[in-house]
């Protein structure tokens, strides 16, 4: 994730975002351009002499190249899952390019593992599924990592996830400028309708609260956290759960900073994790040690500061920390 500019509120003004293919296109000319460089960079064995043998063995003067697993050093490339539609985590900008904390995080990893992190678009409750099904190496998606996703559901066909925690956060309740309906707390919205992306810990959150109230919260749960958003800026809920980066984000920059405003305190927070297969403890280990390591340089906090997330960063990074 390299340092680019942000438009303002990709997630709720309705401006068109690239087809997959279209995304997908470009992430694999950077991937074989990228592939090149490196062959054509490193020192080549077996086969590597005069006359350009066959030989797909690459190097890099990355220090932590070596400890990533033989298929990945091969590829050079990384392959991320991800809903690219959660300013400032993850995001389209201007430019149709990937942008937000974790590509910019993804940026500084790459000079640790001497790969490209290669983002690709999918729906956030399918990326698991997604990633174990070897369509993706890893997620990267602003994922809480939790026991149930650790284990994965026994009815639920995704099987589970080794995760590498690097980033703490928790929800934040969204509503409309003003806060109209006076919501202060998760208790003011029983009987109320609140908005908000499907599979995620904050659908968690709403159903517990719900639970607890005399009068149930009508749920509306939606693919994407952009119809989460609009939904509250229509009228049609009082209020979005979000995660607290994202709903501070959003009240910043929709409307100039005149459709939302954050109320209440930050809930829960608990950590992001990088979702890797429960069969890859090899690709597991070296995220860990390349995440410490840019914690160690301050590329870690470089990131963090210039999307102004300093309070939810960490001191190292942890395999499966969440409760």
């Amino acid at each position: 994730m390299t340092a680019r500019t942000s438009r303002p509120l990709p997630t709720v003004g309705g401006a068109s975002r690239p087809s997959a293919r279209r995304r997908l296109a470009a992430a694999g000319a950077l991937a074989v351009a990228g592939s090149l460089l490196l062959t054509a960079c490193g020192d080549q064995t077996d086969g590597g002499g005069e006359g350009g043998g066959d030989t797909k063995a690459k190097t890099s003067e990355a220090p932590l190249f070596d400890k990533l697993p033989e298929k990945i050093r091969s590829a050079g490339v990384i392959k991320v899952g991800s809903d690219i539609a959660y300013a400032p985590v993850e995001f389209y900008d201007e430019n149709d390019e990937v942008a937000g904390i974790d590509p910019d995080l993804a940026d500084a990893l790459e000079k640790q593992l001497g790969v490209e992190f290669q983002f690709s678009q999918g729906t956030f409750d399918q990326l698991i599924l997604g990633m174990n099904s070897g369509r993706f190496d890893i997620v990267m998606s602003a994922m809480t990592d939790t026991k149930e996703r650790q284990k994965g559901a026994s009815e639920d066909s995704q099987g589970g996830a080794d995760f590498v925690d690097y980033f703490r956060a928790g929800s934040a309740i969204l509503v409309k400028k003003g806060n109209p309906e006076g919501i202060k707390s998760l208790e003011d919205l029983c009987g109320e309708t609140v908005a908000l992306q499907r599979g995620t810990a904050n659908e968690d959150l709403a159903e517990a609260q719900s639970k607890k109230c005399d009068k149930p919260i009508k749920i509306l749960a939606f693919d994407k956290d952009t119809e989460a958003l609009l939904q509250v800026k229509q009228g049609r809920a009082v209020a979005d759960i979000n995660d607290y980066p994202v709903a501070a984000y959003n009240a910043k920059t929709s409307g100039g900073g005149k459709d939302f405003e954050v109320v209440g305190d930050q809930i829960d927070a608990a950590p992001y994790g990088i979702a890797v297969s429960k069969k890859n403890t090899q690709l597991r280990d070296v995220l860990k040690a390349a995440l410490d390591a840019i914690i160690d340089n301050g590329e870690y906090r470089k990131v963090l500061e210039k999307w102004d997330v300093t309070d939810a960063g960490v001191e190292e990074a942890v395999i499966n920390g969440g409760k």
